[in-house]
């Protein structure tokens, strides 16, 4: 499996209109062989194992329950919300949700150094209070956040790997 690693925002990154605003903003990527559409990447995500869990937890609150069919509706732009996320902006090959102070990004692409081979980016930005900064909060808990978000994008990939050699 391809390694998994932080990475600069891709030109065009529709997460970059955060990151010079005071919000934290990161990126990880990763490559996979062969053409995969921003709606496989998605519905990879969004109905995840590691994502499952929580989604599973925001479902305690009637107003956030999601199921897989509506992960591949959002995917495939049929639905402008999911679970806590509203869509902010959708391109082609990229979508920026936002939910509260918090943005999650996904975004395809032709590897730009491997023939046949797709870059898969994964981001967040945190925004600051309106009485600024981001908060103790998000300091004490951005060791488990970088953590979070590898294990996010690797149960993503994984299972874009299993989908794929099925199909």
């Amino acid at each position: 499996m391809t390694t998994l690693q932080l990475t600069p925002l891709p030109a065009g990154a529709l997460l970059k209109r955060y990151a010079a605003t005071g919000a934290y903003t990161d990126c990880y990527g990763a490559e996979l062989p062969g053409a995969f559409t921003l709606a496989d990447f998605m519905a990879a995500f969004y109905t995840s194992p590691v994502f499952k869990v929580e989604r599973w937890l925001l479902s305690r609150l009637p107003r956030f329950r999601a199921t897989d069919r509506e992960a591949v509706l959002l995917a495939r732009g049929e639905l402008a919300a999911f679970s806590a996320w509203t869509v902010e902006a959708r391109e082609p090959q990229q979508a920026l949700l936002a939910a509260g102070r918090t943005r999650s990004w996904l975004m395809v692409s032709p590897s730009p150094t491997h023939r046949g081979v797709t870059a898969l980016y994964f981001g967040s930005a945190v925004l600051p209070r309106k009485r600024g900064g981001l908060g103790w909060q998000f300091t004490a808990l951005l060791g488990f956040h970088k953590l979070y978000s590898r294990w996010l994008l690797g149960s993503a990939l994984k299972r874009m790997i299993r989908t794929h050699a099925k199909g």
